[in-house]
């Protein structure tokens, strides 16, 4: 029995050994700038991260060659930008990793405090996570990065003049206004000059401070010097806020929509009452009110802007015109790099086809 057990194990070894194998067959070499190989198992990465991404299932193998076609570009541009002298910083691969976060959350974190946010909801470290949700582990995941950032500076060096050129037209513009009109509208609106004072740990010194600057704000330059100081410390928070007659608008502030509702059955000029949360004292004013209307390319897009919605359907269109000018120009540049001087394909046609089909 101890004979067969060692047997078995043996057999196990060597065929967990054969797996590793197949997935260092390297696939391309780039030669470009640096000898770079493209293994069975950066690809399956790839695609595990894409199915991730995507949602999906399984890839044929058509679509995996694509894939490898996109790995192997996405590495040529990155040779490419390096013998150019086009590179990334580790702090700026950081801050595209942290800013992906902090879209979703809201607000700026520290890794430490991303790291901390995945623990606490997920009993996960962040490495973990990251090899679960993207099929890389973390430093993996900022080495795509990394190449993503460097690959976007290169095109933005090479085509920047054309860039330039790239911008929405007249008739686009106007098209889009007339296929969009209906969303181009002012809800009932009014502006708040809105003053919180956080609770913290004194109470009774929070709710003193928030009736000092009530009665201060009645005066007649009590606004500014109140937004003034407040931008200056960190005792309270005073600024302007546009508020809109919704139960989204309502929700937002953490108001009931019957407080919004009396919020706009008041007058202009009106001043609050102090008002009392959980975590803090309020009072404001009402500075100015909007009625809803539907808005002309010519109106602006919202109450104290300079932008009309015009430029606001220009600026929207030229980013996407410019977007799709980039990604075809990233093609078009690695499609010119990828020659058999700069890559050595190592699996081609069928040879290839089959080691795609295993997996």
């Amino acid at each position: 029995m101890k004979r067969l057990f060692i047997g078995i194990a043996l057999f196990v070894t060597m065929a967990l050994s054969a797996v590793a194998q197949n997935d260092l067959t390297p696939l391309a070499v780039i030669k470009m700038n640096k000898s770079e190989t493209v293994t069975l198992k950066q690809l399956k990465a790839r695609v595990d991260f894409l199915k991730k991404e995507t949602g999906a299932e399984s890839f044929t193998v058509e679509q995996k060659r694509q894939i490898l076609d996109s790995l192997i570009s996405e590495k040529l541009v990155a040779q490419a930008a390096a013998k150019d002298g086009i590179t990334v910083t580790d702090s700026q691969v950081d801050a595209a990793f942290l800013n992906t976060f902090a879209q979703q959350l809201g607000q700026q974190v520290t890794e430490a405090q991303l790291s901390d946010f995945i623990q606490s909801q997920t009993g996960k470290s962040l490495g973990v996570y990251m090899q679960e949700q993207t099929g890389m582990s973390l430093p993996e995941y900022k080495e795509y990065l990394r190449n993503q950032l460097v690959a976007q500076r290169y095109v933005l060096v090479k085509k920047e003049d054309e860039l330039k050129r790239v911008a929405a037209t007249n008739d686009e513009i106007r098209n889009a206004y007339e296929m969009n009109r209906s969303s181009f509208v002012w809800n009932d609106m009014l502006k708040l000059f809105l003053v919180i004072v956080p609770k913290e740990s004194n109470v009774a010194a929070a709710k003193s401070k928030a009736e000092a600057l009530l009665a201060q704000y009645k005066t007649k330059s009590g606004e500014e010097q109140i937004k003034a100081s407040s931008e200056n410390g960190k005792i309270y928070q005073a600024g302007y806020l546009v508020v809109a007659k919704t139960a989204a608008q309502a929700q937002r502030l953490g108001w009931s929509y019957d407080r919004v509702l009396e919020l706009f059955g008041r007058n202009k000029g009106y001043i609050s009452e102090l008002s009392t949360t959980d975590n803090d004292y309020q009072f404001y004013s009402i500075i100015d009110k909007y009625d809803a209307k539907m808005l002309n390319l010519d109106d602006i897009i919202e109450p104290d802007s300079t932008i009309t919605v015009y430029d606001f359907i220009k600026q929207r269109l030229t980013a996407q015109k410019q977007s799709q000018f980039l990604a075809t120009a990233a093609q078009d540049l690695a499609k010119g790099l990828d020659i058999p001087a700069n890559v050595d394909r190592k699996k081609k046609d069928k040879a290839l086809d089959k080691v795609l089909e295993n997996w």
